[in-house]
């Protein structure tokens, strides 16, 4: 019925694989001879041969997996940064090493305040204001999908990170925290959890 590439359960990494359907048959002394219907679709993973459910294909890739969470995290340092850092080098230092750690190896803090103030002309949005519905929507996209493949260490790291950059200046701003909640719930992290990281956050290790 198809084919591509998706995560093998089975083997543990990324795989071909053919998706498959076929017909069940009763048979005689090994030889079939009286049809029973048809068999719902399966996965057949070219590697080990297993067989899994469709849902298997659910599972994001281990190189899509890695996109998603270094998009993830370049999301919420832009959303962090339009709430107000960009005022501050240190935050925007803060911001650029924390998307390059995820991934991003060119990043720069340049690159970031670019992008924050091109957003802001192109949304018209201010600096210091709350997380408006634009911005969370950016936030939800990228962290929805993401979240359901995180163990809550992953996604706690992600809101800590988010944290750190807005403390890099100071005391989190009513606009950061409104952001972090947002991340938090993008996340699924219940709030009582999102206040306990966030005074985690600002703990010196």
């Amino acid at each position: 019925m198809g084919d591509g590439e998706f995560f093998c359960p089975g083997c543990g990494g990324d795989r071909n694989f053919q998706r498959l359907t076929g017909h069940r048959r009763f048979t005689l002394l090994g030889v079939p001879v009286l049809p029973r219907g048809e068999t719902g679709p399966v996965v057949e993973c070219a590697a080990c041969r297993r067989h899994f459910g469709t849902d298997a294909l659910d599972h994001p890739t281990t190189t899509r997996f890695s996109a998603m969470l270094r998009d993830a995290v370049h999301t919420v340092a832009l959303a962090i940064l339009s709430a107000g850092g960009t005022c501050s080098r240190t935050s925007l230092e803060a911001a650029a090493a924390t998307v390059r750690a995820a991934g991003f190896d060119d990043c720069t803090e340049e690159q970031l305040n670019a992008l924050v103030e091109a957003l802001a002309l192109d949304t018209g949005r201010v600096y210091g204001r709350p997380c408006g519905t634009g911005l969370a929507i950016e936030l939800h996209e990228a962290l929805d999908p993401l979240a359901p493949h995180l163990a809550p260490a992953g996604r706690e790291s992600i809101l800590l990170q988010g944290a750190r950059i807005a403390l890099a200046d100071g005391p989190y701003t009513p606009a950061e925290r409104d952001v972090l909640s947002t991340v938090g719930a993008a996340l699924t992290i219940c709030a009582d959890d999102v206040t306990r990281l966030l005074v985690s956050a600002r703990t010196p290790s």
